[in-house]
């Protein structure tokens, strides 16, 4: 497989995707609306067409024209709080405009369908670490519409033969050298917190500290977004049609999480504690064995230092993010 399609391309995560594929030797076309993604996140390698999953025809006359290999679909909308007060734009995002994208991989004939998939699926979990197999009660419309398109794939595998994956990930951070995170407003942890120690926030927020785990804060896996295109590209060449998790297996609590921020910094980041956010979970950490045996990945960066280290560095180079907002 050589030639692959990433919708989200401009996006976090499809943008360091792209550039992990490209420097493997892969050709890639990237496919963003810009809505949220940027067009100076795109690598200069990739061709690039700008459009929306919205468009069927628009997607199914370039898959009829193209000779694309695989697809990487990063194109969803994915915060928790914007999903629990506008669930349509949810679903008609992460469903019916992912449903598109996958009548064009049929007619495309493409040989592997992967999809950027979440934790978010399991809702509350019952065990931890989570399993593949654990139950499966999403508490949010973004997890929900997730999870119902992870059904569709399975639906259009059975009766058409598409071969997929989903990979749920855990909590995306980190940045490579060229690209990074700049969400508009950002909701993320790291990023926030960073934010702080540039001054261009006066303070974080700790959304609860009344929770049963050892500090009184939320626990996340936090995983690099480089281990994450690892996994992408391993996901091509999957024994089988189906899910697998993605995390390190280790679990940081948002105020370990500050810790270290302040350390990689040097800025004493100040942050106060506020009321809990509906439909955050307690714990949330994978069990990503089954990548690991099925898939040969491997995460390389285990160390949440490393991981806010990299973030750093990325901002020292572009303070201001890409600029474009």
């Amino acid at each position: 497989m050589k030639n692959i399609f990433i919708a989200g391309g401009a996006g976090y995560i499809g943008s360091a995707c792209t550039e992990y594929m490209l420097n493997k030797g892969y050709q890639v076309t990237v496919f963003d609306s810009l809505v949220t993604g940027h067009e100076k996140a795109v690598d200069k390698r990739a061709t690039f067409i700008r459009g929306d999953l919205a468009d069927r025809e628009k997607l199914i006359e370039i898959f009829r024209n193209g000779s694309f290999d695989a697809v990487m679909h990063f194109a969803a909308f994915s915060l928790v709080g914007e999903s629990m007060k506008d669930p349509g734009k949810y679903f008609r995002n992460n469903l019916a405009n992912a449903i598109n994208l996958a009548d064009a991989a049929v007619e495309g004939k493409v040989q592997a369908f992967v999809f950027s998939s979440t934790a978010a699926t399991f809702g509350e979990p019952r065990e931890i670490p989570i399993s593949e197999t654990a139950e499966q009660l999403p508490i949010n419309p973004y997890g929900e519409s997730t999870l119902c398109f992870e059904k569709v794939l399975k639906w259009y595998s059975r009766i058409y033969g598409l071969k997929y994956v989903a990979l749920r990930y855990f909590n995306a951070a980190g940045a490579t050298e060229n690209f990074g995170e700049d969400h508009h407003p950002e909701s993320h942890l790291i990023p926030i917190l960073l934010q702080v120690a540039q001054g261009k926030r006066e303070k974080a927020m700790i959304f609860g500290d009344d929770y049963d785990t050892p500090d009184g804060t939320c626990i996340r896996d936090y995983i690099h977004i480089l281990d994450l295109a690892q996994a992408h590209e391993k996901a091509l060449y999957a024994p089988r049609s189906g899910h697998y998790n993605l995390g390190t297996g280790a679990g940081l609590s948002v105020k370990e999480i500050l810790d270290t921020a302040r350390k990689v910094t040097g800025h004493p980041i100040p942050a106060d504690v506020v009321p809990r956010r509906p439909g955050d979970p307690p714990r949330l950490i994978a069990c990503s064995d089954l990548a690991k045996k099925e898939l040969g990945w491997k995460p390389e960066f285990e160390n949440a230092g490393a991981i806010i280290q990299s973030v750093w560095n990325w901002l020292q180079k572009h303070p201001d993010g890409y600029g474009d907002r």
